[in-house]
């Protein structure tokens, strides 16, 4: 007897995963204390914008005025919107792992790479010394974001909810 394929072309929808495991839950908590920690950066890079101007006065003592005020404020301005778009992603990384999107563990752990040589290059340029401790605070927080993104748990977790459609 002959049965048509479905006319949707969706396959069938599987069943709703349990809740996250206690290492997805803390991956996802550690992603949220980032996105906390960057706003603080943006808040404190603000508010100590003297500091940042005692920095490119030391690290290039030939600049005048002018060059000072130009690199201080492309420093503030820079910083806003890279801690901005940071707050977004790690924001947008705690929803899509959370979810169990396979994908966002991978995106994750590039974002982390990311953040980890912006850290290194941190030491080469002039900053605050408030500045570097968030640095590090923030990566801290990715590490163990990604420490538990890894855990057995989590990747049967990741591996559950690959094929479902939700």
């Amino acid at each position: 007897m002959y049965q048509p394929y479905p006319a949707s072309g969706q396959g069938p929808v599987m069943p709703p995963q349990g809740p996250p495991p206690q290492q997805i839950s803390n991956a996802v908590k550690l992603m949220y204390a980032g996105a906390a920690l960057s706003a603080i950066e943006i808040i404190i890079g603000l508010a100590t914008i003297g500091s940042l101007r005692s920095a490119i006065k030391s690290q290039y003592p030939s600049y005048t005025e002018s060059q000072i005020h130009t690199a201080e404020v492309a420093g503030i301005v820079v910083a806003v919107v890279i801690g901005a778009l940071a707050i977004g992603l790690w924001l947008w990384m705690a929803w899509a792992n959370g979810k169990g999107k396979s994908w966002a563990r991978i995106v994750a752990t590039v974002l982390f790479a990311f953040n980890t040589i912006d850290l290194v290059t941190l030491i080469g340029r002039p900053h605050s010394a408030v500045s570097l401790i968030f640095a590090l605070l923030v990566w801290l927080a990715g590490l163990g974001a990604i420490f538990f993104l890894y855990q057995r748990d989590s990747s049967a977790y990741y591996q559950a909810n690959s094929g479902r459609q939700r």
